[in-house]
This record gives structure tokens, C-alpha cells and sequence, in this order.
């Protein structure tokens, strides 16, 4: 009876164990599932971020080329005056930045050396001048009439020998006189004759040759001594440097006393009231300008656009570049812009009246050249779209395919997006930064 009771406290106890074991891991179930459906300690996966981008629809409208290139500015006329004679300076009249006229008096150098050759070479001008007078006027007239006179009087002579002879030989054949005086008479004749041949040949050489070669002689000492005197005034007057164009001095390196070194320009004028952009366009784009194309110039002191226009498209290629050089005149009165500056010109090529254009800013370039734009899907992503484009201008584009005008394209803040990044249409971040 006594072993009966004890087995069955043992089984009482046995189940009051595993009771209290049950009791015991429940709690800890429910808790882990508890902890499981808490909405807090549910692991979800990370949101995707947005990139809030600017986006617009492209345009339909006009748009014009707009060809843009570096240039420097020239002079429309500079000259860089070298004297021709290596003097010291005497006297300058001007200084650097002072305005001058063609023609003008800009500095002297010392010539007194070349004053006195000018004055000797002037007195024999002076002497020639008057030894031409004197054989144009009295010698070779009173050469010529001494022969006539002579040769008149010859013809007088012969005139008398030839009646004496005629009528001595008619005495004679009367037998009025002797032989002997026909005889004379007849010598008188032949000398007679001989002088006037001799008067008529001289007056003939005097008026064909010796006339002519006692003209080209003086003629000749005449020229020689005003080309002796022209060079003796010419060495002076390149003592005196004059402007050759209107201007302004823009270089006067020497002082009064120095001596320009050879070949180094003593004063240097510009005329700076036009100015050419001088520039290199690429042959294929400078084939559709012309002279008179409209353009701009963006000049740092100008304080915005100048009004420029194609004034020169060089028929050849650089050989260096295998570019075309074009010129640009811009009207420089106000004296705005100084030669020598580097300059942005921007000149107008062709148009189109209506033409697809999105800004340049929505342009995308790959390393292969091929352009993309990033479009704003229905499902709110940036999409990369191809694209082909025509002509640009200063902010716009024109696309020639791969988007529509309902397309809603990224304009800003689509550099580096990934293909398939959310994005949020919004105003741009204003940039600037607060002090720490």
C-alpha cells in the first residue's frame, strides 16, 4: 500500500514538471511572435532616392546659327614709322597716346650736314639751269645763223666765179683776152665751189646733229644736277618723321638725343576708330558665311555685346591649321576696345523658321561625339534618348530626331544622372554657402 502512494506522488510531481515547463516556453513564443509583427522590427528595403532636375518641353520656333570663335583684335591701320637715315633726334612733337593727322610733324632728327649738302647741290642746279638757258637760247641760234651767214655768202662767191668764168670764156673765143685769164678765172671757180660745199655741209651737220647733241648735253648736265639736289632734299626731308595715317601714338620708345637703332620703329601710330577680330573658322562652316554677316564681339572692358560685321573670308586655307581666316570689322569711335585684346565673336549663319530646339544645356556629348538627351518618363525616371542635332545658337539647340514636342526633356541637373534614377521636376537649387 505504501509503494502504491509513492508511485503515484512521483506522477503527480511529473506533471506538475512539465506544466511548469510548458509554462516556461510559451511566454518566450509569444513574445518572439509579438516581436515578428511589430511593425518597427519589419526589415523593408531601402526607398529610392529622387533628384529634383529642371525639365522642359522643346520648342517649336526660329533659330539661327550662331558661329562662335576666339579673335584678337588688330588695327584697321598701324604704322610703325623707321627712319630711313640713322640721325639723333632732335625734337619730338608728340606724345605717346596724343592723336595725330596724315601728314603731321612727329619728331626731327639732327641734319645739319645734309642742310649744307642740299644748299651745294642746289648751286649747281642753279648753274646747270643756266648753262641750258644759255645753249638753248644764244649759243646753238648763233651757231646756226653763223652757217646760214656763211653759206649764203659762199653761195654769193660761187655765184660771181661761175658769171666771170662765163663771160671771160666768151672773151676768149672772141680773142679779147689771153688764155690765161680764162684759166684764172676758171681756179677762182673751183675754190668758190669747194667753199660752198663746204658752208652747205656744215650748216647741214649743225642743224641735224651737232644742234641735237649740244640740247641732249645740257638737257643732260641739267638733269644730273637736279637729281644730285633731289636726293640732298630728300635726305633732309627723311629728317623730318611725318604720320602717314590719321591715328593715335601708341609707341615713342627714344628721347630727345638718342639714336634709333637701325631698322627699330622710332614712333608707332594706330588707328584704333575700327577695329578687325581677326579669327579661324573651320572650312566647312566658313563655306556658308559671306562678306556682311552680321556678328558680335564680347570684349571684358566693353560691358556687353559690340556690333561687329564680316568684312574679310580669305579665299585660301591655312596651311598650318587647315583653317579659314576671317576678318570682322567693328566700329571703335567711342574708343571702348583696345587693339591686341582677346575676344569672343559670335557670327550668324544659317536659319531655320521652324525648327524643334531644346536649350544647350540638355545636350548630352559622349566620348564617341554622339549627342543624348535624358527624357522624363510616365513612370517618373530619366530615360537617355539619342538624338540628332542641327543648328545652335547661343542657348539653343535644334534636334532633328529622337524627340517629340510632348516629350518632357532635362535641361538641368542631368549631367552623370544614371539611365532609370527617379527624378522630381523642380526649380534649381540656389547655390551659395553661409559663413560657419
Amino acid at each position: 500500500m505504501k509503494g502504491r502512494d509513492q508511485e503515484t506522488v512521483n506522477r503527480e510531481k511529473s506533471k506538475t514538471m512539465h506544466v511548469n515547463r510548458t509554462r516556461g516556453v510559451r511566454p518566450i513564443l509569444l513574445a518572439a511572435l509579438a516581436l515578428a509583427f511589430l511593425p518597427g522590427c519589419k526589415k523593408e528595403a531601402a526607398p529610392q532616392v529622387e533628384v529634383t532636375v529642371q525639365a522642359a518641353h522643346p520648342e517649336l520656333g526660329p533659330i539661327a546659327e550662331q558661329i562662335e570663335a576666339d579673335a584678337i583684335l588688330t588695327p584697321v591701320a598701324q604704322a610703325a614709322i623707321v627712319p630711313k637715315i640713322s640721325a639723333p633726334v632732335k625734337k619730338f612733337y608728340v606724345q605717346r597716346g596724343e592723336r595725330v593727322h596724315a601728314g603731321e610733324l612727329l619728331a626731327t632728327l639732327e641734319n645739319a650736314d645734309l642742310q649744307a649738302a642740299m644748299m651745294d647741290n642746289k648751286g649747281s642746279l642753279e648753274a646747270a639751269q643756266a648753262a641750258y638757258a644759255t645753249t638753248t637760247k644764244v649759243q646753238v641760234p648763233e651757231d646756226t645763223l653763223k652757217a646760214e651767214s656763211d653759206l649764203a655768202q659762199a653761195k654769193a662767191n660761187l655765184d660771181l666765179s661761175q658769171s666771170i668764168v662765163k663771160s671771160r670764156k666768151q672773151l676768149f673765143a672772141e680773142g679779147a683776152i689771153p688764155g690765161r685769164d680764162l684759166d684764172t678765172a676758171e681756179a677762182a671757180l673751183v675754190q668758190t665751189q669747194a667753199a660752198y660745199s663746204a658752208a652747205a655741209k656744215h650748216l647741214e651737220s649743225l642743224r641735224a646733229v651737232s644742234r641735237a647733241a649740244a640740247l641732249k648735253a645740257a638737257q643732260g648736265q641739267l638733269i644730273s644736277a637736279e637729281g644730285r639736289y633731289n636726293g640732298a632734299e630728300a635726305l633732309v626731308n627723311y629728317t623730318e618723321i611725318r604720320s602717314p595715317i590719321d591715328g593715335v601714338v601708341t609707341d615713342r620708345p627714344l628721347f630727345a638725343g638718342e639714336t634709333p637703332a637701325a631698322g627699330t620703329p622710332l614712333i608707332t601710330v594706330m588707328d584704333t576708330s575700327v577695329l578687325i577680330a581677326k579669327t579661324h573658322i573651320g572650312a566647312s562652316v566658313a563655306q556658308e558665311m559671306k562678306v556682311g554677316d552680321p556678328a558680335t564681339a564680347q570684349a571684358p572692358e566693353a560691358g556687353g555685346p559690340v556690333v561687329a560685321k564680316v568684312s574679310m573670308i580669305s579665299p585660301a586655307l591655312d596651311p598650318g591649321s587647315t583653317t579659314i581666316e576671317v576678318w570682322l570689322k567693328i566700329d571703335n569711335r567711342e574708343g571702348k576696345l583696345k587693339a591686341g585684346t582677346p575676344v569672343k565673336v559670335t557670327v550668324k549663319g544659317k536659319s531655320v523658321a521652324q525648327a524643334l530646339k531644346v536649350p544647350r544645356s540638355a545636350i548630352l556629348t559622349a566620348d564617341d561625339g554622339t549627342k543624348s538627351v535624358m527624357v522624363v518618363g510616365s513612370d517618373g525616371a530619366a530615360h537617355r534618348e539619342h538624338v540628332t542635332v542641327g543648328l545652335v545658337d547661343g542657348a539653343d539647340v535644334q534636334v532633328l530626331s529622337g524627340v517629340s514636342p510632348g516629350d518632357l526633356v532635362i535641361s538641368g541637373g542631368a549631367y552623370a544622372l544614371d539611365e532609370g534614377t527617379r527624378v522630381k521636376v523642380g526649380p534649381a537649387e540656389a547655390s551659395g554657402g553661409g559663413s560657419d
